[in-house]
This record gives structure tokens, sequence and C-alpha cells, in this order.
């Protein structure tokens, strides 16, 4: 596990990560931290598939689960000899059934999302999150897919096992990453360009077919029955029509939304002069933080529209997981777990 003494500086150079950009190899040092992760299932496993988790359903799987009384229509190769013999009365051997259970990380890295204010932009927070859960997968021996998404593109990524589909949603999530901070590079550019501001934002427009909801809308149609779900994003864009995706999602599947957020949208930082300097990794100015009283408004609002927004998933029967971009994910899920427990 990480020393928890590490510097910012420190822990930027043993991921390899600047903060703002992703690379491949700061994706591929998570594969030794698995163990901060638990993706046994908690619901009954549905997919017709056969795989190596046992449902709760009776069936012919390999794996035996008790003797009953002979019924009408059971196989008689089943039958245990040693207990009828026994008891004098028929009996038959019962397996628990095999499925398999995939694994769909949907993860947003649009441009509102490369933002941040202390370690990590929330895009490579994300990042290194899907990198994470994507190593538990390979090493459980489950089939990995989902979707990438960003406002200019998206990847649909159907379940593959082992590295084959580590590796792949890596290239997603660099690439699409990379295209996207391209994309805030050029329309802020055109921000300071007046004449070409209005051209460019329209074309940013209409290249940004997928969203938030066209992606769950996609995810939805993608997942499998039985499935656990990831959904990483900072719900900036959540409204009723995603509420519908992720209900439809929750009917059939384990989902856990993670909340990936910056510290600098929850709270207003207090500064003695009444402002504070602030970036988004290309154009930096300042910003007035008024009084006290505002900065406990500010606050107050934030906490709540988190709360509403973890209420509505949390009674789809959804799992809520706040992270913040403010600090390695490593020790956050290491101190949820024990919290858990």
């Amino acid at each position: 596990m990480l020393n928890s003494t590490f510097s910012v500086q420190q822990w930027l150079s043993q991921t390899e990560t600047s903060g703002s950009s992703l690379g491949l190899a700061e994706l591929l040092w998570y594969q030794r931290y698995t163990k901060v992760l638990d993706l046994s299932p908690k619901i009954a496993i549905q997919n017709k598939l056969a795989g190596t988790y046992l449902a709760k359903s009776k069936g012919r799987g390999m794996e035996f689960d008790e003797v009953r009384h002979y019924q009408n229509g059971d196989d008689v190769r089943t039958i245990d000899w040693r207990v009828t013999a026994r008891t004098g009365k028929v009996h038959t051997k019962l397996f628990r059934e095999e499925k398999e259970r995939p694994v769909f990380i949907l993860t947003e890295l649009s441009t509102h999302m490369h933002f941040g204010s202390t370690l990590l932009f929330k895009s490579v927070q994300a990042a290194h999150l899907a990198a994470l859960i994507a190593w538990h997968v390979k090493k459980r021996g489950d089939k990995l897919g989902g979707i990438v998404f960003s406002q200019q593109q998206h990847r649909e990524l159907k379940p593959q096992s082992r590295s084959q589909g580590v590796l792949r949603y890596f290239h997603a999530l660099t690439e699409i990453h990379r295209n996207s901070a391209d994309l805030k590079m050029d329309t802020n550019a055109a921000v300071n360009n007046k004449n070409s501001v209005n051209s460019t934002v329209n074309n940013s427009v209409n290249s940004s077919a997928i969203h938030f909801n066209a992606a769950l809308a996609q995810l939805r149609r993608l997942v499998h029955p039985g499935s656990l779900v990831y959904i990483l994003s900072d719900f900036s864009q959540f409204n009723a029509d995603a509420l519908r995706h992720i209900q439809a999602i929750r009917q059939h599947n384990e989902v856990t939304c993670c909340a990936i957020s910056d510290p600098l949208e929850l709270h207003l930082p207090s500064t003695s002069s009444g402002i504070a300097a602030v970036t988004d990794g290309i154009n930096s100015g300042v910003v007035e933080l008024g009084n006290k009283g505002l900065q406990q408004r500010y606050a107050e609002q934030q906490q709540s529209s988190q709360l509403q927004l973890q209420q509505q998933l949390s009674l789809l029967g959804c799992k809520w997981l706040p992270i913040t971009a403010a600090e390695p994910i490593l020790s956050q899920l290491e101190r949820n777990r024990h919290g858990a427990s």
C-alpha cells in the first residue's frame, strides 16, 4: 500500500502521472493493488452463460448443493444411490449452477471532467479507478466490457477476458482522454478569440453527440443480466432521463455509482484576500470568493445536491461511492474497505 507520508510530487512520481494527462504506464501500475476492491456478487447471478460464480438457483451445475427426495421429472442420473440404499427411499442430488458475471465500466472523460485543484484532474482519477477495477476483474477471471466516452466521441467495448479486455479498455481511456483534452484546448483558444468563438463552440456541440444520457442508454443495451456495473462520472449531467436509464440497468444488475469530485467544487477555499487563483490546466485567473456567509451557503448547496443524488440512486438499490480527485484512489478505497468491515 502507498506510504501515507508521500508528498503530492512523490505520489505523482510513483504512479508516473502528471495529474492532468493520462498515460498507459500509470494504468498498468495499479495491477499490484487489486486487494483494495471486493467484486464478489452481492445479488443473484442471472446470466445464462456458464462461469465461475455459484448462482442461488439450483440446476445442473458442477457444484454439489444438497440431497432431497426424488420427484417426478428429476434426472435419474442424479440419483444418490448411497442415500437411497441407506434410507430405503429414492433421493436425488441437487447442484448449484455456475454463472458468468461480466463487469461493465462506464467512464466519463468529458471536458468538464478535465478539472482539478489539488492532486489530479477528475478525468485522470476516473481512469485510475477504472484501471483498478479492470485489473481486479482480470484477477477474478471475469470478462470486462463497457463504454468510455466524452462529448466528442465514445467507445463501446464488448466483454472480453484476460489481459486483452483490460488493455483494450486502457487504450480507449488514453485515446479518448487525449482527444477530450485537445478539444478543451481548442475551445478555450476559441473563447480567447472573439471572432471564432461561435463557430468553434457550435462545432464542439455538433461533435458531442454522445453525452451522459446517450452513454447510459448505450450501456443499457450492452449489459447482460446479472452483470456488475460501475458508473464513473462527476454526475454533473445527471437528470431524470439518466435516472430512468440507471433504474433499468439496476433491475437485473448490480450497480455502483462512483461520483468523482474536486474539493473546489464542494467548498470555496478561504483566503485572507477574499480571492483565489484557479486554473483548468490551460487558462488561469482569479475568483472573488466573497465573505464566509457566501462560502457557507455554497457548501450547504453542494452538500444538499450531493445528498439528493445519493438518495435517488440509493433508492434504486445502487451502491454510492464518493471519490475525490484530491487524494490517491488507493487510500480512499482502503479506508472505505476498513469502514465497511
